[in-house]
């Protein structure tokens, strides 16, 4: 029933009073992180300190943290502080994994797993896997994407960061920006059951303008495009570019125009290029990279998150998590090409950032496979610290241990400058002076 004119004034005035009543009653302050358990000033005695930029290593140095950053590093033990006794180990920064996927049960690798969980269950599964990478020493991760339109990735960076939750610090991409029928196009119903359009498809450059704005609209510090076809889907051609290099470069201009960042997902070289001179700012994969992309990438600065773990890891798995057969027999196609991808990155200097995109519980699995892939340890260590602070645009609180940055320290069993596989074997995690994991007893 329609509301009688002469009953609106008095409608406003009702909903006046409401409103100005809920404004003036007293708001519950949002909860903040508990720092109870966290002794200031306190000194971290580190067995072997390594320094990423060098890989210098000072033996028995004293991590002296206030709050929740590093206030100094001396050879002497400070007077009158907690000590917390790492001697029997080599210490390094906190860790940053900058190709994440957060939501879901990432031990179902079946095409329509993202079909048969809600939104609201991917993100739980969320709360669980961000614990694991804390546990692995990963203080820091970048999201790289996700389907769901709920954009529960955000959701979860923003509980970590008002101290609902535990987890890494995190930056995070919004949504796959796709074509219809490519790499980002979580519909592979037939076309009679087909789902509504997403909000993430663009066919054409005005579209991409409308994915990308309502990424940045919900809170997006990435933006991701998809240049090519995947492996991990049943329908797209890895090697065929799917965005053009137009609709790349609208996607850039807007998100840097709004102060965020562009990676694109590129497998097949046409679309890493593509992707390049469009001028995105980082490529994910690239693991059908020829000569000529990586000169380009090295003229244009762009970084490299080469995930060579991931499709290494696949061959093991095979079809035993619900993988499609097809998607499976992509994964057999392109193994061969990584390898000599890497050398060409390896050889233009190509910055190098580390990302896992797989199962967190094997997040260091990536070390062993970037010096399988001809990176030093040194090298592989800087990509999982300094190089991933820089990429995500942190570098002035993350990234090494320092005076000033936050107090993300963690201690492994061993030297990774001899044998980068112990950094599988992590013993404690500080993250901004929090405790997560105490050495045990």
């Amino acid at each position: 029933m329609k509301t009688s004119f002469k009953f609106r004034p008095l409608v406003g005035l009702l909903f006046l009073s409401t409103l100005l009543a809920t404004a003036a009653r007293p708001q519950s302050k949002p909860p903040t992180v508990d720092k109870s358990n966290i002794a200031s000033p306190i000194a971290i005695l580190a067995g072997r300190l390594i320094d990423v930029r060098t890989g210098d290593v000072t033996i028995n140095a004293y991590i002296v943290v206030e709050n929740d950053r590093i206030s100094r590093i001396v050879a002497t033990a400070p007077a009158g502080m907690k000590l917390i006794d790492l001697s029997k180990y080599t210490v390094v920064p906190g860790l940053i994994d900058c190709h994440a996927h957060l939501l879901g049960n990432p031990k179902d690798q079946s095409a329509m797993s993202g079909l048969r969980m809600s939104s609201g269950q991917a993100a739980i599964w969320g709360v669980h896997n961000v614990t694991i990478w804390l546990d692995h020493g990963f203080t820091a991760l970048r999201d790289a994407g996700e389907s769901d339109i709920g954009y529960g990735q955000l959701a979860l960076r923003n509980s970590i960061e008002r101290g609902l939750i535990r987890g890494p610090r995190m930056v995070s991409a919004g949504n796959f920006v796709s074509l219809t029928g490519g790499h980002g196009d979580a519909d592979l119903l037939a076309p009679d059951k087909s789902l509504p359009r997403a909000p993430n498809m663009a066919d054409t450059v005005d579209e991409v303008s409308v994915a990308v704005r309502r990424d940045i609209k919900f809170g997006a510090d990435w933006i991701k495009l998809m240049a090519t076809g995947g492996v991990m889907d049943p329908i797209s051609d890895y090697t065929v570019q799917e965005l053009s290099q137009e609709q790349m470069a609208k996607a850039v201009e807007i998100a840097h125009r709004a102060g965020k960042k562009v990676m694109a997902h590129a497998e097949g070289s046409e679309g890493i290029k593509a992707a390049v001179r469009a001028g995105v700012d980082s490529i994910e994969h690239g693991t059908v990279l020829d000569e000529e992309g990586a000169k380009l990438m090295e003229q244009h600065g762009t970084w490299l998150v080469p995930t060579l773990f991931c499709f290494q890891h696949d061959m093991e798995t095979g079809l035993s998590q619900g993988r499609d057969p097809a998607s499976f027999a992509k994964g057999v196609a392109i193994i061969n090409e990584q390898g000599p991808a890497f050398k060409r990155a390896l050889d233009h200097h190509l910055k190098i950032a580390y990302g896992l995109d797989d199962d967190p519980d094997f997040v260091s699995k990536e070390f062993g496979a970037l010096v399988r892939g001809g990176m030093t340890p040194i090298e592989a260590l800087k990509a999982a610290t300094i190089n991933g602070a820089e990429l995500m645009g942190r570098s002035k609180d993350i990234g090494s241990i320092e005076p000033g940055k936050y107090a993300d320290i963690v201690a492994v069993d061993g030297d990774p400058l001899s044998d980068i596989t112990v950094m599988e074997k992590v013993r404690f995690v500080m993250k901004g002076g929090e405790v997560y994991k105490p050495v045990a007893q």
